[in-house]
């Protein structure tokens, strides 16, 4: 039952970012690497059954950074058929993203953003931080939110038309590269 693949799914996601959390976190980016791998290639639910590799850049401990969470104007934001509403910014070193709750059954933080390297090395709309629906999330430290580039990954419909992903909004555009996370592959 896809369903119940997609629960199985979900639940190895969810435990997979439970353990990078509790690693050191270049350690932890190797293994999620190789977890996703294995997903993308075997499980029933990969947005590209079979796909090996995937492609990544060299972990960059630079791109690694703990974001100070300011709230702002809640605002609705339609983004690609998907209601969000935005309720805070995260700051960090290369500037601002702004964080969206998802507005559908149980909620969760998402934060998709694109860069410079969008559209030539990385997937043009844009690449995911945090899907907290889909247990992609690296806690906080200290009180802050933990963006870490080198976890950047694809939305599945970079791989396959027939799924819906929300898309990047234009605030969440950076103006330099990002050369960290998942590219395209050469």
């Amino acid at each position: 039952m896809n369903e119940l693949d997609l629960l199985d799914w979900k639940r190895r996601v969810f435990a997979l970012y439970s353990e990078v959390r509790a690693a050191e976190p270049r350690a932890g980016w190797e293994r999620w690497q190789e977890v996703r791998g294995e997903l993308f290639r075997h499980h029933p639910q990969s947005p590209s059954p079979g796909l090996a590799p995937l492609a990544y850049y060299k972990y960059d401990p630079a791109l690694r950074f703990l974001a100070e969470v300011e709230p702002v104007e809640e605002i609705p934001v339609g983004i690609d058929g998907f209601a969000f509403r935005r309720f805070a910014v995260a700051r960090f070193d290369l500037g601002a993203l702004e964080l969206y709750w998802l507005e559908g059954y149980g909620g969760g933080v998402f934060l998709p953003f694109a860069d410079a390297t969008s559209g030539t090395e990385t997937y043009g709309s844009g690449r995911y931080l945090l899907d907290t629906v889909k247990g992609s999330d690296l806690g906080s430290e200290d009180g802050r939110l933990v963006l870490d580039f080198n976890f950047a990954y694809n939305p599945s419909c970079a791989y396959d038309d027939r799924w819906a992903c929300p898309l990047t909004p234009p605030a969440n555009r950076l103006p330099v590269p990002v050369r960290a996370g998942e590219r395209l592959l050469p």
